[in-house]
Protein backbone atom coordinates (compact mmCIF):
# COMPACT_ATOMS: atom_id res chain seq x y z
CA UNK A 1 0.00 0.00 0.00
CA UNK A 2 1.19 3.55 -1.06
CA UNK A 3 1.47 6.14 1.28
CA UNK A 4 2.52 10.14 1.35
CA UNK A 5 5.49 11.05 2.88
CA UNK A 6 6.93 14.68 2.90
CA UNK A 7 10.49 15.21 3.27
CA UNK A 8 12.80 18.88 3.24
CA UNK A 9 15.72 18.48 0.98
CA UNK A 10 17.88 20.69 -0.85
CA UNK A 11 16.59 22.74 -3.47
CA UNK A 12 19.18 22.17 -5.83
CA UNK A 13 19.16 18.59 -5.22
CA UNK A 14 15.57 18.35 -5.73
CA UNK A 15 15.79 19.82 -9.07
CA UNK A 16 18.90 17.78 -10.37
CA UNK A 17 16.79 14.99 -9.20
CA UNK A 18 14.12 15.99 -10.84
CA UNK A 19 16.13 16.28 -14.35
CA UNK A 20 18.04 13.07 -13.26
CA UNK A 21 14.52 11.21 -13.08
CA UNK A 22 13.15 13.08 -16.08
CA UNK A 23 16.01 12.12 -18.45
CA UNK A 24 15.70 8.09 -16.91
CA UNK A 25 12.02 8.49 -17.21
CA UNK A 26 11.78 6.89 -14.08
CA UNK A 27 9.59 9.43 -11.04
CA UNK A 28 11.30 11.36 -8.16
CA UNK A 29 9.49 8.71 -5.57
CA UNK A 30 10.15 5.57 -7.76
CA UNK A 31 13.89 6.72 -7.14
CA UNK A 32 13.84 7.64 -3.14
CA UNK A 33 11.75 4.46 -2.90
CA UNK A 34 14.46 2.00 -4.50
CA UNK A 35 17.02 3.53 -2.35
CA UNK A 36 15.00 3.01 0.75
CA UNK A 37 14.57 -0.27 -0.35
CA UNK A 38 18.25 -0.75 -1.08
CA UNK A 39 19.41 0.62 2.56
CA UNK A 40 17.08 -1.53 4.45
CA UNK A 41 18.01 -4.80 2.57
CA UNK A 42 21.83 -3.76 2.80
CA UNK A 43 20.96 -3.68 6.65
CA UNK A 44 19.46 -6.66 6.75
CA UNK A 45 22.20 -8.37 4.91
CA UNK A 46 24.40 -7.34 7.34
CA UNK A 47 22.44 -8.50 10.06
CA UNK A 48 22.35 -11.67 8.22
CA UNK A 49 26.15 -11.73 7.68
CA UNK A 50 24.64 -11.98 3.56
CA UNK A 51 26.48 -10.73 0.03
CA UNK A 52 23.97 -7.45 -0.27
CA UNK A 53 22.55 -8.11 -3.85
CA UNK A 54 22.32 -4.67 -5.96
CA UNK A 55 18.42 -3.68 -7.22
CA UNK A 56 18.58 -3.33 -11.09
CA UNK A 57 18.11 0.74 -10.77
CA UNK A 58 20.98 1.33 -8.51
CA UNK A 59 23.00 -0.95 -11.25
CA UNK A 60 21.16 1.41 -14.05
CA UNK A 61 22.80 4.75 -12.48
CA UNK A 62 26.61 3.25 -12.94
CA UNK A 63 28.52 4.96 -14.78
CA UNK A 64 30.45 1.62 -16.31
CA UNK A 65 33.69 2.80 -15.36
CA UNK A 66 35.77 -0.25 -13.72
CA UNK A 67 38.82 1.00 -11.29
CA UNK A 68 40.88 -1.71 -9.53
CA UNK A 69 40.89 -1.78 -6.11
CA UNK A 70 44.63 -1.36 -5.77
CA UNK A 71 45.04 1.53 -8.04
CA UNK A 72 47.38 3.94 -7.20
CA UNK A 73 45.74 7.20 -6.96
CA UNK A 74 48.45 9.48 -6.57
CA UNK A 75 50.63 7.85 -9.23
CA UNK A 76 47.62 7.83 -11.36
CA UNK A 77 46.74 11.70 -11.13
CA UNK A 78 50.85 12.42 -10.95
CA UNK A 79 50.89 10.95 -14.18
CA UNK A 80 47.62 12.50 -15.79
CA UNK A 81 49.00 15.91 -15.02
CA UNK A 82 52.70 14.98 -16.40
CA UNK A 83 50.65 14.20 -20.08
CA UNK A 84 48.32 17.04 -19.43
CA UNK A 85 51.15 19.61 -19.16
CA UNK A 86 53.75 18.15 -21.40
Amino acid sequence: MDAKLTVKLNKEVIEKAKVYATNHKISLSRIVENYLQFLLSQESAEKDNEEIEISAFVKSMCTGVHIPADIDTKNEYSSYLSKKYK
